[in-house]
């Protein structure tokens, strides 16, 4: 493990093994980093307020470089075997584990989540190559029965092209991962858009898969291109007719301008937008087993996950005992550097979030919420940065216009229900948003209800665990205001490809289908 604590030259000797330097360009083609002439962008750490390093931002102009040469990668790049393919995301792979303490430890720096953390969301990006390495072999459509004799007919799947990913800051590395290690198996190439929170993280895995790209003569370097910049250039790629496929991870405001976007010129957007996760908790659930999920899934990333514990609803029969023992827990919260595992909860990502949440708390007390836990930030040794923040607890109803929305910070709504379970599952359900949800119980009828077709309406729906995080070897994405879009596991492959339907007559006439008759 790295001992990154705070020491200056330890994380000189990440940002070193990383490629990352004082001074960055905010755009390349694979190897070929263009010299950029944006804004600079300076990366403060929110652990400790230090200056990381800085990016020239990327211009309209820079992006256009980008997709040129995207395109002519794609050319050849499609006609790759896709088992060979599959061979260069394995190496992309292993390249990831050289690195994962190192890169574990930027995401944890520059972002602000724990330690541990950041080297999970490297696992992430290992795990996603080796599911995508798998995948590479098989890529498969279905045959199918023509109703015409003599005729077979089937389906397959083709490259699509360029793929846009605009990721957001609290998945630096990780969201890119999914979508990259998916498209590069398919045939396609990329773009990558990476949050300007976060931009040295990108830095650092161009550089990482710039080095399988140098390792091998048959792949170009347009299947990875890299653009650090504004608003603008994600404006750029959503108004572009020559990505087909624009993957957005950020706010439900960011999702519906660039679906809006897309849909204008007929393309295809996958959206991964807000979260507004609740956790149901019964009569019968095991609390002692369920608490560490609840409160890990309320504090993690500081709350900056879109999975992240938003709402409890707990059975009023317990929901005093439920409360006391939230409170007391959040009593026992550590909170400092997320590059020291004792600790339990990182600094927000900057100060405008630190504003951001105490403008909810505030706001949500406005409509009558119970403050349980209060939160205040925090200043002094350890602190300096001003982006550390005490965890909050608030009593409200569900109706609330802020419980209706997601407030992307540690700030937990709990409320009673009464009577059965359908009647939490309403109250779940009744937000404009749909990602995840979990229930906690040990009936197996409530825990029926909840994932059958009258149960949650979330595109991720848990028992007996949080909402917090997920495997990459399911679908992950949700419904409603989430935006509808899958990414990782399962089958969520295809939106990379293009689907075709293909009908071979080996007989000797021609029929047509419906039993139509044309004789001349």
């Amino acid at each position: 493990m790295l001992d990154v604590m705070n020491e200056t030259s330890e994380i000189q000797k990440v940002l070193t093994t990383l490629g990352v330097k004082e001074h960055n360009t905010g755009a390349a083609v694979g190897n070929n980093w263009i010299t950029t002439k944006g804004e600079k962008i300076d990366s403060y750490s929110p652990v400790d307020g230090n200056l990381i390093a800085s990016v020239s931002a990327a211009t309209t102009e820079d992006y256009e470089a980008c997709i040129v040469e995207a395109q002519e990668a794609f050319k050849s790049w499609k006609n790759v075997p896709a088992p060979r393919r599959g061979e260069i995301v394995r190496q992309f792979g292993e390249e990831l584990r050289k690195v994962k303490d190192e890169l574990g430890a930027l995401v944890s720096y520059e972002m602000g989540k724990s330690l541990q953390e950041g080297l999970g969301e490297v696992q992430e990006m290992i795990d996603i190559c080796d599911f995508a390495v798998g995948l590479s072999r098989q890529l498969n459509g279905v045959t199918l029965h023509s109703e015409r004799p003599q005729h077979r007919m089937y389906d397959q799947y083709h490259p699509i092209g360029i793929v846009g990913i605009i990721s957001a800051f609290n998945f630096p590395v990780a969201v890119w991962s999914w979508n990259t290690a998916l498209a590069w198996i398919a045939g396609d190439v990329c773009i990558w858009k990476p949050s300007e929170k976060a931009p040295l993280c990108g830095i650092a895995c161009q550089n990482i898969i710039n080095k399988v790209i140098a390792n091998n003569e048959d792949v170009p370097d347009g299947i990875s291109c890299l653009v650090i910049g504004d608003a603008e250039i994600g404006k750029e790629m959503a108004n572009d007719k020559r990505v087909p496929l624009v993957s957005a991870t950020g706010s439900t405001r960011m999702g519906k301008s660039v679906s809006t976007a897309v849909a204008s010129r007929l393309g295809t957007s996958l959206l991964e937008l807000g979260g507004n996760n609740a956790v149901i908790i019964t009569p019968s659930a095991d609390l002692k087993m369920v608490l560490p999920a609840l409160v890990f899934g309320a504090v993690g990333t500081t709350g900056q996950r879109c999975t992240s514990t938003r709402r409890l609803i707990i059975h009023e029969s317990i929901f005093d005992e439920v409360k006391e023992v939230l409170k007391s827990a959040y009593g026992q919260l550590k909170i400092g550097s997320s590059l020291d595992e004792s600790n339990h909860v990182g600094p927000l990502i900057d100060k405008a979030a630190v504003k951001m949440y105490f403008d909810a708390i505030k706001a949500v007390k406005a409509e009558g919420a119970e403050m349980l836990v209060e939160g205040q930030q925090l200043s002094g040794e350890g602190y300096e940065s001003g982006c550390y923040v005490e965890p909050s607890i608030a009593i409200v109803e569900n109706s609330y216009k802020m419980v209706q929305s997601e407030t992307f910070a540690p700030l937990l709504y709990i409320m009673k229900y009464s009577g059965e379970v359908e009647n939490a599952i309403a109250m779940q359900n009744d937000v404009p948003q749909g990602l995840s949800s979990a229930i906690m119980t040990m009936n197996m009828r409530e825990q029926e209800e909840f994932l059958s077709q009258i149960g949650s309406d979330c595109g991720i729906a848990n028992v007996n665990i949080g909402t917090s995080g997920a495997e990459i070897g399911g679908a992950f994405g949700g419904e409603k205001e989430t935006g509808g879009g899958r990414e990782s596991g399962s089958d969520a492959w295809k939106v990379y490809m293009r689907r075709q339907t293909n009908t071979i007559n080996w007989g000797k006439s021609l029929p047509l289908a419906q039993g139509i008759k044309f004789d001349l």
